[in-house]
């Protein structure tokens, strides 16, 4: 019997919680925004065809504890593994486990236990992009498998377009869109907003930026395996 996942240490930075707390996101109008529930079974199942036609491995889950136990077995033991911020991982309880004791080497916690921040910074350039496992979420799935994100920094886009030697993304079908065009479009006027409501209350700023974007339109055709998906029938992050 497979056990349940762990408990979202971060439960006032979903969607939810963050609509109760942040007046800007509050006034918004994204509260019944379509892109924060799940979506249906058909468009999951088109998102699948879509991802697979274009060369990536699916595993589709249909809930948080699926997608929790999915994600640990596609991981082997000793391999380094570094994870972008994702509200999706924290969700399904993947960020809380990652800081108990496992079989891989947690590189996202020897970065953050480097106190000076430049050279803090260098390892997330350096060790943290280059990791056997890259962990991390999109902004979009579309329906005919391309998927989309962005961040501030780089460092995410960075270790999905070439760093990693593996990368496993973890998408709630709420992340499924048409085609590309309304991938950017969730992107800024959702992810974006909602990030920045997650940013005032984690780091005191004004908001977030979408300085990098990124649109992988298919497997690496010389890697073809190197990215696999993790598609999860319920509603998980933004």
């Amino acid at each position: 019997m497979t056990a349940a996942h762990p408990k979202n240490e971060h439960e006032k930075h979903t969607f939810a919680a963050l609509l109760k707390s942040d007046e800007q996101l509050a006034a918004s109008g994204l509260a019944n925004s379509p892109y924060a529930k799940p979506a249906s079974e058909e468009r999951v199942q088109a998102a699948k065809a879509g991802l697979e036609a274009k060369g990536f491995k699916v595993h589709l889950a249909q809930d948080k504890t699926e997608a929790f136990n999915t994600l640990k077995s596609l991981i082997p033991k000793g391999a380094s593994v570094n994870n972008a911020h994702s509200t999706t991982l924290e969700e399904i309880g993947f960020i809380t486990y990652l800081k108990g004791e496992t079989e891989w080497d947690n590189v996202h916690a020897t970065i953050l236990a480097e106190t000076d921040m430049a050279k803090q910074a260098e390892l997330r350039r350096t060790k943290g992009s280059t990791v056997d496992y890259y962990l991390t979420s999109m902004a979009a799935v579309t329906e005919n498998g391309e998927m989309a994100h962005g961040d501030l920094s780089g460092s995410k886009v960075g270790g999905v377009a070439f760093g990693a030697g593996n990368v496993i993304v973890i998408v709630g079908s709420n992340k499924i869109v048409k085609d590309i065009q309304e991938a950017k479009k969730r992107t800024q006027e959702f992810a974006l907003a909602v990030e920045s409501a997650r940013s005032r209350d984690a780091y005191g700023v004004p908001g977030s930026a979408l300085v990098h974007y990124e649109v992988v339109a298919s497997a690496n055709p010389f890697n073809p395996g190197r990215i696999q998906v993790v598609l999860v029938k319920e509603a998980l992050g933004f």
